[in-house]
């Protein structure tokens, strides 16, 4: 056994798919990883006794070589625990079953590799007797013209047809390379390797996510009901409060307490705060501590908080900008309570391990059909803004009074790439459905209050249709990254939702 502890890998791209089976319900999982913790793959090496079986020693160093040196830690069979630390027989498949069992608490993906045809039943009876139910993708070593001997050829271009055929047999979902055969050490394959690794946060993060939803959605916001149900039966938990709670805890904090100075140092430092009544400051302080506090003792790290209008009228302040940074600090944060938001938020961000925002789609631009404006008033991670400051809610202002307001982030969304992904409950199917995509956002110019963007989305008119024909919300997360297909390989493949891919 070698187990190699490095750094996490980079953004991933792309992972493109294979049919899979229908889903099974997985056993409990290990607690998700922080998105910029380091991951951990388990490598399945497949031999078949009548190929070279110096390609399959070769080929795992190989392979070794390119996770290590791509930052993941790996968990691998030794030479010295199997013949080239390959799997062939069912004696080597229950051995490395057992050692992939005794670290299923770090696995959170297998990568399997063919240097040779390698041998499917092997593989399968590996991967099942393992019971990881993570994700799975399936590589195979490319031949060269001028080593087609006997000595020398791999077949690998036939064997990985055999592999995928058999795990489909035993209902084992996967995930496929961009080209059938690859070098390891490929620019192809490490973008593979990098999408896959964002489909493993991603399936690791969502299998045991818990929510905190504080306070209860507003009445007028029908659009962000869900099911608790449902998003259990994909291991999603919702641990909620009630708003008196968090605000009578506030309450009996003192001014000094040195906790709460210390976050509103933080916010000070976080964005410029000039305007902005002390009393004002100091509010927003006690309430981001206790809401931190609650978090760390209800073990949720995500969260969906209630706004309109209780805490503008009732406490004086928005939340914007404690949820702004706790988005921005990979803890997504949504208004409304809207909980099927913050989970898109919390997929965007473990495919990507950067920042994500809710936003609505808002608004058209000009008479351009695949612009749009999308907005909110805001509580949009710093990470997004050309630059932003601290101010109070205007929208809101007209009904409670400006000094009730304060503490929303104000700016322009900067100009970037970006994919957007909404999932939602179903109570008439039982399932989570969505859907995910991707544009960017404009250097458009656009003169207006919040936090807002001009989105450009090639189609653009198709997706609204088909928001509005299936009754989504009008809520959408944003992160500015390309994971769209991270995120549909994840969610269709190995969760078992019912998304769809905008193209």
């Amino acid at each position: 056994m070698r187990i190699h502890q490095i750094q996490s890998p980079s953004t991933p791209r792309r992972a493109p798919s294979a049919p899979s089976p229908a889903p099974t319900a997985p056993p409990p999982q290990p607690a998700p990883p922080s998105p910029r913790r380091p991951l951990t793959l388990a490598l399945l090496v497949g031999n078949r006794g009548f190929f070279p079986g110096h390609l399959a020693e070769s080929g795992r160093t190989e392979m070794l070589a390119t996770l290590t040196s791509n930052g993941y830690d790996v968990v691998s069979l030794a030479p010295s625990d199997t013949r080239y630390g390959a799997v062939e027989s069912r004696d080597e498949a229950k051995a490395c079953a057992e050692l992939f069992r005794a670290h299923r608490d770090r696995i959170a993906g297998v990568v399997v590799t063919l240097p040779n045809f390698g041998d499917e039943r092997a593989i399968a009876e590996t991967l099942r007797l393992a019971e990881l139910r993570v994700p799975v993708l399936v590589h195979a070593s490319a031949d060269s013209p001028d080593r087609m001997g006997i000595d020398n050829r791999r077949d690998s271009f036939c064997g990985k047809m055999s592999v995928c055929n058999v795990l489909t047999q035993y209902g084992i979902p996967f995930t496929l390379t961009t080209r059938h055969t690859d070098r390891p050490g490929s620019d192809t394959f490490r973008g593979d390797l990098a999408a896959f690794a964002g489909v493993c946060r991603v399936v690791t993060g969502l299998r045991r996510a818990r929510i905190g939803a504080i306070g209860a959605r507003p009445a007028a916001f029908k659009t962000v009901r869900y099911s608790e149900k449902i998003l259990e039966a994909s291991g999603i938990a919702v641990e909620p409060i009630d708003l008196s709670e968090i605000l009578g805890r506030t309450e009996r904090m003192p001014d000094d307490a040195p906790r709460a100075q210390r976050t509103l140092a933080k916010m000070r430092a976080y964005v410029p705060t000039d305007g902005v009544p002390d009393a004002a400051l100091l509010k927003m302080a006690k309430l981001g501590t206790v809401i931190e506090e609650w978090m760390h003792e209800a073990d949720v790290t995500v969260s969906a908080v209630q706004c309109w209008t209780a805490l503008e009228e009732f406490f004086g302040v928005v939340p914007c900008t404690i949820m702004s940074m706790m988005s921005d600090d990979l803890m997504p944060s949504a208004c409304e309570v809207d909980v099927c938001g913050t989970l898109s938020m919390y997929a965007l961000t473990l495919a990507s391990e950067t920042p994500s925002a809710l936003l609505d789609w808002n608004n058209n631009y000009g008479d351009d059909p695949d612009k749009a404006v999308c907005f909110h008033c805001s509580n949009l991670p710093k990470h997004f803004f050309e630059s932003v400051r601290m101010d109070y809610q205007a929208i809101i202002a007209g009904t409670v009074g400006r000094e009730n307001t304060y503490g929303t982030c104000v700016g322009r969304v900067r100009a970037s790439p970006m994919s957007f992904a909404r999932f939602s409950t179903d109570d008439a199917t039982g399932r989570i459905r969505g859907y995910v995509g991707e544009g960017r956002f404009t250097s458009d110019p656009l003169e207006t209050f919040g936090g807002a963007g001009v989105v450009e989305i090639a189609h653009l008119q198709e997706l609204l249709r088909f928001i509005c024909a299936r009754g989504f919300e009008h809520h959408v997360a944003a992160n500015l990254a390309t994971v769209a297909d991270v995120l549909h390989e994840a969610t269709t493949r190995y969760m078992g939702w019912d998304v769809s891919r905008h193209r």
